[in-house]
């Protein structure tokens, strides 16, 4: 990484060696409210997407599996339920402590909680069963590195499976989504947790998202073979899945 090297935050070029902080400022602000916004900007279809994610991921008893950018133990809580030992894992201290605390609150004891950075994971190689991110991948500051150490700790025959927001193909529910996302999302942060530019930032991070093509082909280069994208809502969010081979 040179000196100079810049990269999105949101609709802003910032130095690659300052995104992390900031995106983990964003996540500190937002974590107490996180769920509550969640529910509040897809009008509770999180829910249905996760539980199609988890789905296809097909967690097994006992397979150990690392949930990446896992935070407040949505996706994680769903597979340990089948069974799965799940480790959670995030940058964020604030959105592990929420995600510990549900856990507590629901008597679940099983699960991992790691403060990990998704570039440079402390994990042995083939360490996994299955490694999933959920609306996390697209905040790393080099998504490049993130998969090369997803297939680094993944066990030959293991999984990669991305939840994550992507272009909507639908032409007209695309023109009403960017405008309800641009308009209403940050001011619907503003009124729930209070921060609408944490929300303004989130929205616009979907925006520098890569295509679905294109994220194919960067998990495709980090060595993953079978890769697979499933479109939801013609492609507002999609379910990327490669194979370690």
């Amino acid at each position: 990484m040179t000196e100079s090297e810049t990269v999105s935050f949101g609709y802003e070029q910032v130095a690659a060696s300052e995104k992390a902080d900031r995106v983990g400022a964003v996540f500190t602000n937002v974590a107490r409210k996180y769920d509550i916004m969640n529910d509040a900007m897809s009008g509770g279809m999180h829910r249905l997407w996760k539980d199609r994610f988890v789905r296809r991921v097909k967690p097994q008893p006992h397979e150990r599996i690392l949930d990446m950018a896992g935070g407040t133990g949505d996706i994680a809580f769903r597979m340990e339920a089948r069974g799965a030992d799940v480790t959670v894992s995030d940058i964020n201290q604030d959105m592990l402590d929420v995600g510990l605390d549900r856990a507590v609150k629901r008597g679940i004891d099983s699960l991992v909680w790691s403060r990990q950075e998704a570039e440079d994971l402390s994990f042995e190689d083939n360490s996994f069963d299955a490694y999933t991110i959920a609306f996390g991948i697209r905040n790393v500051t080099h998504i490049d590195r993130a998969l090369a150490e997803a297939h680094r700790v993944l066990k030959h025959g293991g999984r990669f499976f991305c939840l994550e927001f992507s272009t909507t193909e639908w032409a007209g529910f695309k023109d009403i989504y960017d405008a309800y996302s641009h308009r209403l999302v940050p001011e619907i942060g503003k009124r729930i947790a209070g921060d609408a530019d944490s929300y303004r930032y989130l929205v616009e991070s979907i925006r520098r998202f890569p295509t679905m093509p294109e994220f194919e082909g960067m998990i495709r280069d980090a060595g993953f073979a079978q890769s697979k994208v499933e479109p939801i809502m013609g492609g507002l969010v999609a379910i990327h899945s490669g194979w370690k081979i």
